[in-house]
Formats: C-alpha cells, sequence, structure tokens
C-alpha cells in the first residue's frame, strides 16, 4: 500500500470498491448484459458516489468517518444490484 492508502484506509476501500464496479460494467457490455445505455447510467451513479466521497473527505481533513462509509457503501450497494441484473 501507499502512504495515502496507509492514512486513509475508508476511502481506499470505497474507492476500490467503485474501481471494482467499473470494471464489472465494463465486462457486462462486453458480454451484452449490459447496453451502453444502461452503462452510461451506471458510470454516472458511480461518479456521483465518487464525487460525495471527495466531499465528505475534504470537511473533515481529507478522512471519511464509518459512518460515512457505511452510507457510501450503501450507495455502491445499490448500484452494484443493477450491474448483471
Amino acid at each position: 500500500d501507499t502512504a495515502w492508502q496507509k492514512q486513509h484506509p475508508r476511502r481506499e476501500q470505497v474507492n476500490n470498491r467503485l474501481a471494482n464496479q467499473n470494471t464489472r460494467i465494463h465486462n457486462e457490455v462486453k458480454a451484452g448484459d449490459l447496453t451502453k445505455q444502461q452503462a452510461a447510467a451506471l458510470h454516472k451513479d458511480d461518479h456521483q458516489i465518487r464525487q460525495e466521497e471527495r466531499s465528505m473527505a475534504s470537511q473533515n481533513g481529507g478522512h471519511i468517518t464509518k459512518h460515512e462509509q457505511l452510507t457510501l457503501n450503501q450507495q455502491e450497494n445499490a448500484t452494484s444490484r443493477q450491474i448483471g441484473k
């Protein structure tokens, strides 16, 4: 892990999930299970989650709280359920 990752484990976890979902979306489009329009909507949702994560961190000295991480993970779960339907 990098120094940033060691100092921001909650943010790293959230961002790793977003990166994983991005890969899953691309794979579903390649497999023909998602249309490009569906993928665009899912990418938009993920982008909003990432923006919210950055906003939360900017208000807390670069960190997010456990509660904020839980909130972001719940949002990611909702998006994740749309992938591969």
